[in-house]
């Protein structure tokens, strides 16, 4: 069975300076609505299938998958839709609208935020949108209250991790998942070391 490295990180938000969530020119934000479901698990499907995550996690890579893991995330006690949102290319109104990017939240208990799946289409990615979807969400987290944001990475992804870390997300915790159903390998979590602490700085820009 395919095991992958994955970093669990987080961010204090209690003191880090979190910048505003902007996006260029033609592209807006759009809040969370049970009706938008079909909408984020689209651009998920979009983002992943041919993508890292698409080949780590098989449910990324189809479309009933991406389906069913937002009707699961969605129907969480849990759920935090205000830090739920998708980005939509729209240069004029009169265009038909590209929903192009999706981020969940989760509120974990210890007044924690955890951002799930963050997804940028292709076509969409080089222009900050991922750095904007994230911030966006994290001030959600912080507005209601939540003192940390968390996440998870695969360790080989290096553009996502340069992402997190140039935010202030920190490496927190290494475990491996199984690619089939997700699950932690048993014993395989463990405190970072210095390699994973201190990741290269050489390592390519979102």
């Amino acid at each position: 069975m395919n095991q992958f490295k994955r970093y669990r990180m987080e961010i204090d938000l209690r003191s880090a300076t979190l910048a505003p969530p902007t996006l260029p020119d033609g592209y807006h934000f759009v809040r969370w609505h049970p009706l938008l479901a079909e909408r984020h698990a689209r651009i998920k499907w979009r983002a992943f299938r041919r993508d890292l995550d698409g080949s780590v996690f098989s449910c990324l890579s189809q479309l009933a998958g991406c389906r069913r893991l937002m009707a699961e995330i969605s129907k969480q006690a849990s759920f935090c839709p205000v830090a739920t949102w998708m980005v939509v290319f729209q240069p004029e109104p009169d265009w038909p609208a590209d929903d192009c990017g999706t981020i969940q939240g989760i509120e974990r208990s210890g007044r924690v935020g955890a951002i799930q799946n963050v997804g940028i289409i292709p076509e969409h990615r080089g222009f900050g949108l991922g750095r904007a979807i994230v911030l966006k969400s994290l001030h959600a987290f912080r507005d209601t209250g939540l003192c940390r944001g968390a996440l998870e990475v695969t360790a080989v992804n290096r553009p996502a991790v340069k992402l997190y870390r140039s935010l202030g997300f920190r490496v927190t915790r290494v475990l491996y998942r199984n690619a089939e159903g997700g699950g932690v390998v048993r014993g395989s979590e463990r405190m970072p070391g210095r390699q994973d602490s201190e990741l290269s700085a050489s390592q390519e820009s979102v």
